[in-house]
């Protein structure tokens, strides 16, 4: 059978309010990732049939109806007799998915096989797919690379962007723009021609810029923000603004707990999790109160500084396939980007990059790891990264890495916890440059990773890099094993595989 079209919640209707609100499952994910058994359709009429009958058990019900999902990688047992990279090496396979067309669900298929995160990460994410195809190209798996960064693709050509993740409910967002980036790498890796991926990017592109052409200074549309002078830059944005299907009771409680309308909160809380920080003190107006999330209000200094990546890379494929006229289109739309960002998202008295919010007109006040994201992209120059990397290791650098953000608040995106992304990012960013600080933020996240491995002998999405244990805590879900990104930025850093600075 082909595989649904709808979410889960549109599917299933009272029926997933049901199982979210009388928490079936504990975690809210469990259930939009189960696989019906028997048509969607036939499941909500049985629903609705039995649901006041006597003895009826929602419980009951649900295990007659649906398969639970498994953790990504189930199967794995570890070797106690494998030092680190071993171990890296044998999780590439059990970390490799591939949809099927034949089953139902909220799965979408993809044309090829792709790498997951772990545990209750079942499914190809965006931005975690670069920085596990880190990994795979430093081991020297090019079919794997390929694959990743044309399953990407496929889902770029299917819907005008990549989703957050390949499942339904993900659908009407997407996540931090890296395919310019897997591109770039793949095209590195002897993996493709990257010509053949330059209408994926050209979409993208038109994706995160919709509307941008029609809007006066101070106004808004999905992704795009004018600024006062009229250049325009982007934002986080989600086009829905009901609850996370994955996450339905949280967003619902935190919406209960503000004293906005309940649809602003769920919007910006989708526009979080679309930033991939789900979610942090950077979103909110005050530090450790979630319910002030204002997601959408913020002009984030990571997004636009990936978007220059998208709009260099697209402008130099399109001299090499004899384009002239969009390769001067982008390039000029690339140097606007960079201006616009010093203008805007640079802070020259404190000499860091900062977000902006649209109400206030002012940066915001928290400085985050996010700041060394144009220090990666190649939009700083050597006196901001200088600069930047000053304030890096006055107000970030931790015994074990580069922390997220100044506070610590319980969201994971904080204090304590170090992320693999943002120490990959900082790593090259400042190496572009030739600043230390590359190597001793890589040292200390190598140190970090390895003394977690030799003691409990597994990879983890996200550690504390502020203390002894070294293992990762807050946010919405349990510490997840596996895991992608964490392998594929240490494999890279243990191999000394680099790709060329983008």
């Amino acid at each position: 059978m082909a595989a649904d079209t709808l979410t889960p919640a549109d599917r299933y209707q009272e029926l997933f309010v049901a199982v979210q609100d009388g928490e079936v499952f504990e975690d809210s994910k469990h259930f939009v990732d189960c696989v019906p058994r028997d048509d969607p359709e036939q499941i909500l009429r049985a629903y609705r049939r039995e649901r006041n009958r006597e003895g009826f058990d929602l419980a009951t019900f649900v295990g007659e109806h649906f398969d639970e999902p498994k953790p990504a990688h189930s199967g794995f047992r570890p070797h106690a007799s494998d030092d680190l990279a071993r171990h890296l090496d044998r999780l590439w396979e059990p970390l490799t998915h591939r949809a099927s067309p034949k089953v139902m669900g909220s799965l979408i298929d993809v044309p090829t096989a792709y790498p997951v995160p772990g545990g209750r990460f079942r499914e190809l994410y965006y931005w975690d797919t670069y920085f596990s195809m880190l990994g795979l190209a430093a081991s020297g798996r090019t079919g794997h690379v390929r694959d990743a960064v044309t399953a990407i693709a496929s889902l770029v050509d299917r819907y005008g962007h990549m989703p957050n993740g390949n499942r339904t409910y993900y659908l009407s967002r997407s996540q931090p723009p890296m395919l310019a980036c897997m591109v770039q790498l793949a095209e590195a890796a002897g993996a493709v021609d990257p010509r053949d991926l330059l209408h994926a990017l050209r979409r993208e592109h038109s994706y995160w810029t919709d509307g941008a052409d029609a809007l006066r200074p101070g106004e808004a549309h999905r992704m795009s923000v004018a600024m006062p002078d009229g250049a325009v830059l982007q934002r986080y944005w989600d086009d829905r603004d009901s609850p996370r299907e994955e996450s339905y009771r949280e967003d619902v409680a935190t919406a209960a707990a503000s004293d906005r309308p309940v649809h602003e909160v769920y919007r910006d809380l989708r526009a979080g999790a679309a930033s991939g920080w789900d979610f942090s003190s950077r979103w909110n107006d005050v530090p450790d109160d979630l319910a002030t999330i204002a997601t959408t209000r913020i002009v984030p200094v990571d997004l636009n500084a990936l978007l220059v990546v998208l709009e260099r890379q697209i402008a130099r494929l399109s001299a090499a396939d004899g384009d002239d006229e969009s390769a001067a289109i982008f390039t000029t739309a690339a140097q606007d980007r960079c201006e616009a960002i010093d203008r805007w998202l640079w802070d020259d008295d404190r000499g860091v990059y900062l977000d902006r919010d649209i109400r206030s007109g002012e940066l915001r006040a928290s400085l985050t790891g996010a700041c060394v994201v144009p220090l990666f992209a190649g939009c700083a120059s050597d006196e901001q990264a200088r600069r930047t990397e000053s304030a890096v290791r006055d107000a970030l650098l931790r015994d074990g890495g580069m922390g997220t953000t100044e506070h610590a608040t319980g969201d994971q995106w904080d204090q304590p916890n170090g992320w693999a992304p943002l120490q990959w990012m900082a790593i090259e960013g400042f190496r572009r440059h030739d600043l230390p600080l590359g190597d001793e933020i890589a040292s200390r996240w190598i140190a970090t990773v390895r003394s977690v491995f030799e003691r409990e002998h597994r990879l983890i999405e996200k550690y504390e890099i502020d203390g002894d244990d070294g293992i990762g805590g807050g946010g919405e879900y349990e510490l997840q094993d596996g895991f992608g990104w964490t392998n594929g930025v240490t494999a890279a850093l243990l191999a000394g595989w680099r790709p060329p600075h983008l």
